[in-house]
């Protein structure tokens, strides 16, 4: 069974982050952010994609199974129920399901990594598109903690 990992990178130090790639054994990191932006530039999709660069890591941006501007806002306000109709909404589309298919190709190959904002992976959509992907094609899925800036190691667990 093929590992898919997923990371946030919420209170990460980009070093941290890209430790825990590494040990991981990460060779691509599947952004899974509508939009490829943070108010962290080092997260930006620039930004970021050449410190994975020069790390060894692979970047490709999945816009589409991202979570859409509505669905933010309903998260962003405490409504979990208004978010999940949306998303679940938002799966459905065919964005949606050509990014998910094309992520599958990519983590069928090994050492792929969701990633998004959210530290824990139980307040962030990519375990919702990380179920599915495992539903639908088998994937193992390990969630890998980046250390939080705070000295606090790396750290993976199972879904």
């Amino acid at each position: 069974m093929t590992e898919l990992f997923t990371i946030g990178y919420q209170r990460a130090r980009p070093s941290d982050f890209v430790a825990a790639l590494k040990a991981g054994g990460v060779t691509i990191l599947i952004d899974v952010r509508e939009v490829a932006w943070s108010r962290r530039r080092e997260y930006a999709r620039k930004a970021l994609t050449e410190t994975l660069a020069a790390a060894g890591i692979a970047y490709v941006h999945q816009k589409g199974l991202g979570t859409p501007k509505s669905g933010r806002a309903a998260a962003k306000a405490g409504d979990r129920a208004g978010f999940e109709e949306i998303f679940a909404a938002h799966t459905r589309t065919p964005e949606f399901q050509s990014d998910l298919a094309k992520a599958a190709d990519i983590a069928r190959a090994g050492g792929a990594c969701l990633m998004c904002y959210e530290r824990d992976p139980n307040n962030c959509h990519r375990q919702i598109v990380a179920g599915l992907m495992r539903d639908k094609d088998g994937f193992e899925i390990r969630h890998i903690m980046a250390g939080g800036g705070d000295g606090e190691a790396a750290q993976g667990f199972l879904l």
